[in-house]
C-alpha cells in the first residue's frame, strides 16, 4: 500500500474560519500544555507522563467546542517527536507560539467525516466548506486523513491523505535513458547534454526590493498591534507568492525529467552545509532561491511513481576533476572559480559543468551496472 495527498485551496464562510482559528488555537493549547506537563513530571519522578487531551476537557470545556480527533492527532505527534528524539533523529520538543505564520490541524477519516465533492469538501465540524477541486482520487483510494492549513497569506488549504494499492513496474534502463544532473547556483543545474532550465528561479531576487519595503514598515509597528499584524500578512504574502512561484517552476522541471529519462543521477550535496561554508557565504541567498533540495524530493518520489530511479553519487566523488573523455584527474581544479580547462592529456576542452554532469552521469551507469 502507498499513500498520496491531494491538496485543495478551500473558501470557509466566517463562521467556518472562526471555528478554524479555535481548533487551531486549542491544538497550540494541548500542544503546549501536554508537553509542559510531561516536563514538569519528569522532573519530579524522572519517567514520562502518559497523557491524554480527554483529561483536560473538565479543566477547560472551551477544548469542547472543537474536533476530538484533531486534539487526538496532536497527542500523536508528540508522541511521535519523543520517540524520534530518542532516536537522535531531531531535537527536544518545542513549544509552539501563536505568532507562527502558519497553522495547521489533522483530522481523521472516521464513518464518512471526510469526503471530497465537485465544488466542496466535508469536514469534522465544519461539515461543507467550499473548495476549488483541481483535481479527484479514483474510486478506489482510500482517505486515511486530513490535513486543514491556514498560510502566512491568510489562505485557507485542505490536503487530503489517501492510501491506495502500488502498482510500479520497474523500468529496465538504457545507457540513452541516464541523465547526470550537476548543480549550479545560478541555474540550479547543468545536464550532462550541457542544458540549463529556460527559467531563471531567482524569484526571491525579483521580489527583495518589494520585500524589503514592506519589511522595513513592519519594523515601525508596534509588535502584536492590529496594524502590525495586517502590515505582517502583506509580507507574508510576498513569502507565500516567491515560494508558490518557485514550486510551481520546480514542479514543471522535475515532471519534464522524469517522464524523458529512466536514471537521473545526482551528487549527494548538502545544502544546509554549503550555505554555513565561509567559502559560499557570498552565494547564500541564491542557493536558497534555486530550491535545489526541494527539487530532488520531487524527483525521487516522480521518479518512483514511474518504476524509475534517482542515483545519488557520493559528494567527495571529484567530478569537476576528471575529464570526461580520457579518465585523467586535474589536481588544479579544486578553485570554483575555473571555469573552463583543457585537458592536459588528451587535450580536450571542458566547461567544468558540462564535463561534471558527464561524470556524474558515468557514475550512476556504473553503480548500476548499465552495460
Amino acid at each position: 500500500m502507498a499513500n498520496k495527498a491531494i491538496k485543495y485551496r478551500i473558501y470557509p464562510n466566517a463562521e467556518q474560519k472562526v471555528l478554524l482559528a479555535k481548533t487551531f488555537g486549542c491544538c497550540r493549547f494541548i500542544w503546549n500544555t501536554m508537553l509542559n506537563d510531561k516536563n514538569e513530571y519528569y522532573k519530579a519522578n524522572k519517567s514520562m507522563l502518559k497523557n491524554t487531551p480527554a483529561q483536560y476537557k473538565k479543566d477547560y470545556p472551551f477544548l469542547c467546542e472543537v474536533d476530538s480527533l484533531a486534539l487526538a492527532n496532536v497527542q500523536i505527534q508528540l508522541q511521535n517527536t519523543f520517540t524520534r528524539f530518542f532516536d537522535k533523529v531531531c531535537s527536544y520538543p518545542n513549544f509552539k507560539s501563536k505568532h507562527r505564520a502558519k497553522k495547521s490541524y489533522t483530522t481523521s477519516f472516521v464513518n464518512g467525516n471526510i469526503n471530497v465533492y465537485d465544488n466542496y469538501v466535508k469536514l469534522p465540524k465544519l461539515k461543507k466548506v467550499k473548495a476549488k477541486i483541481h483535481r479527484t482520487a479514483p474510486s478506489d483510494w482510500i482517505i486515511k486523513s486530513a490535513t486543514v492549513s491556514q498560510s502566512g497569506s491568510g489562505r485557507y488549504y485542505v490536503s487530503v491523505l489517501y492510501e491506495y494499492e502500488e502498482t510500479v513496474v520497474p523500468i529496465t534502463p538504457t545507457k540513452e535513458k541516464v541523465i547526470g544532473l550537476d548543480y549550479s547556483t545560478p541555474n540550479l543545474y547543468v545536464d550532462s547534454n550541457g542544458n540549463s532550465p529556460t527559467e531563471k528561479l531567482k524569484y526571491y531576487k525579483l521580489s527583495a526590493e518589494k520585500l524589503s519595503k514592506e519589511q522595513r514598515k513592519l519594523s515601525k509597528k508596534v509588535f502584536g498591534s492590529n496594524n502590525w499584524i495586517k502590515q505582517k500578512q502583506k509580507v507574508n504574502k510576498i513569502h507565500c507568492k516567491i515560494a508558490n512561484q518557485r514550486n510551481d517552476s520546480l514542479q514543471k522541471i522535475s515532471t519534464a525529467i522524469a517522464k524523458q529519462y529512466d536514471v537521473v543521477a545526482i551528487e549527494d550535496i548538502s545544502i544546509k552545509e554549503q550555505i554555513q561554508s565561509k567559502k559560499y557565504k557570498n552565494y547564500r541567498k541564491s542557493t536558497l532561491d534555486n530550491g535545489w533540495h526541494n527539487f530532488t524530493t520531487m524527483l525521487d518520489y516522480k521518479l518512483k511513481e514511474r518504476g524509475k530511479q534517482l542515483i545519488k553519487i557520493d559528494k567527495y566523488y571529484p567530478s569537476s576533476q576528471i575529464c570526461s573523455c580520457c579518465g585523467y584527474t586535474n589536481p588544479l581544479l579544486k578553485e570554483d572559480s575555473v571555469r573552463k580547462w583543457v585537458c592536459p592529456s588528451c587535450g580536450v576542452v571542458h566547461n567544468r559543468d558540462t564535463n561534471s554532469a558527464i561524470n556524474i552521469k558515468n557514475e550512476g551507469i556504473r553503480i548500476l551496472g548499465i552495460a
